[in-house]
């Protein structure tokens, strides 16, 4: 399909996902509209970068008035629109309407087959936020052209952009919904692999062989070793750059954390690879990196945002957290809310010692999204009894009590890490409004 000068609708426009990619089809030259669920920061984000034609609210006679207004080409929707719900007004209004429809991938692909784009495509568990960021950092400090999508804010650029001059397409190809699995890269980065989204890989295996065909899938890919042996990759196949994380120039990087160190070499190594710069150059450049949202984001002087999630995430974030705090003889205080319910039940057992290095641990319930109504919830109570140590960690809840205990330890000069992957009314937006 010929994408030029179409009305795109975006479903779920508020998403991390969804909305970088309304800003790439904005820039692309289309008329773009789009519509959530409720109303959030990076909604306000979004109108104030030029996508004003945003409804709150998903029903039939929303998206018919803006129909009505200008005729919708194509609805692009979020995973999550039907698998919370496969009758969504909004879909059900375009089927009948005979409106083009899917999901963000094929729009995407669309996109990049048209404007014969090179995707450099970033996925993994964990850690593939932020080495995202650090490829397009490094092509922006080459001053090379790139069109990409980042689903976190950075100060050096939009969360998407669309450069007619670009050669390269970079994207954060998550594994939800087995969206990386639409995609043929150009260059895969691989940044760390652990079971996760067990609602769409149910075993472990199902997991593993989903990154496996994503590698096939990729004309050259970049791995860890420890990647490569957990996928029980076999032989050395010449699409495959395997990487040992014990390497000693991934020292001579100065980011905080072992994790975004290692982020940041195999952001470095593509970017090499792509571009023939020196590594010596290569490096002075990530050591200039500024960082991205939530990820050890400063709210207010000693109170900081992570989207830690998941027991690897965590583990990164308190190595980030460590060595900032051990500069300045800090403790470590953690508020963490959990994201989903579905996912406390596989992970309750992971969590263990995620948290050492924290002298206080104030557990939020999990902020619910997409949950299975069969499960139970599990309370905070409950999951704070399989840490190695559970005497560090209360439960809590977004309140003023919470506020005063948060301000009590700001006063003692203590480091408050927020850790939580929520959307709107989360943890992230709850300290916001309270302390910004």
């Amino acid at each position: 399909m010929i994408l030029s000068s179409m009305h795109i609708y975006f479903s779920g426009i508020g998403g991390a996902g969804i909305g970088p990619l309304a800003q790439v089809a904005l820039q692309a030259g289309h008329r773009v509209s789009g519509s959530d669920k409720q109303i959030s920061l990076y909604i306000e984000y979004l109108k104030k970068n030029g996508i004003k034609d945003i409804v709150i609210g998903q029903t039939q006679k929303d998206i018919a008035a803006v129909h009505g207004k200008k005729p919708i080409d194509w609805f692009v929707y979020s995973s999550a629109l039907t698998l919370e719900n496969p009758d969504a007004a909004e879909l059900k209004y375009c089927l009948k309407q005979k409106i083009k429809t899917s999901k963000r991938d094929e729009f995407l692909n669309s996109l990049i087959k048209e404007h014969h784009l090179k995707l450099i495509a970033i996925a993994g568990t964990h850690g593939k936020t932020t080495t995202t960021a650090l490829v397009v950092w490094l092509f922006n400090q080459l001053r090379i052209p790139t069109s990409y999508i980042l689903p976190a804010k950075v100060s050096f650029g939009d969360m998407g952009k669309f450069d007619k001059a670009a050669k390269y397409f970079i994207y954060e190809a998550d594994e939800f919904d087995r969206n990386f699995l639409s995609f043929t890269p150009y260059f895969s980065l691989i940044t760390g692999v652990s079971w996760d989204h067990h609602e769409i890989f149910p075993t472990r295996e199902n997991y593993k062989e989903a990154f496996r065909e994503f590698i096939n899938q990729s004309k050259r890919t970049l791995i860890w070793q420890d990647d490569y042996d957990y996928l029980t990759l076999e032989g050395t196949p010449s699409n495959l750059i395997v990487q040992n994380a014990d390497n000693p120039l991934i020292n001579t990087l100065s980011l905080k954390g072992r994790f975004n160190r290692l982020d940041g070499w195999l952001a470095l190594q593509a970017v090499h690879r792509a571009t023939d710069e020196p590594l010596a150059k290569l490096i002075g450049m990530v050591n200039s990196f500024p960082g991205l949202s939530r990820r050890m984001e400063p709210i207010v002087p000693n109170l900081y945002s992570d989207y830690a999630h998941t027991p690897e995430k965590i583990r990164g974030a308190m190595s980030v957290a460590s060595e900032l705090a051990a500069e300045n003889n800090q403790d470590i205080v953690v508020i963490y809310e959990p994201l989903t319910n579905r996912r406390q039940h596989f992970m309750i057992d992971e969590y263990k010692d995620s948290f050492n290095g924290a002298s206080k641990l104030y557990w939020l319930p999990s902020y619910l999204a997409r949950e299975d109504s069969k499960q139970r919830i599990i309370e905070p109570a409950e999951l704070i009894e399989h840490l190695a140590d559970p005497s560090i960690a209360r439960p809590a809840k977004k309140n003023p009590k919470l506020k005063l205990l948060i301000e009590k330890h700001l006063k003692r000069g203590d480091m408050v890490v927020a850790m939580n992957g929520s959307g709107g009314d989360g943890l992230d937006e709850w300290l916001r409004h309270e302390f910004v």
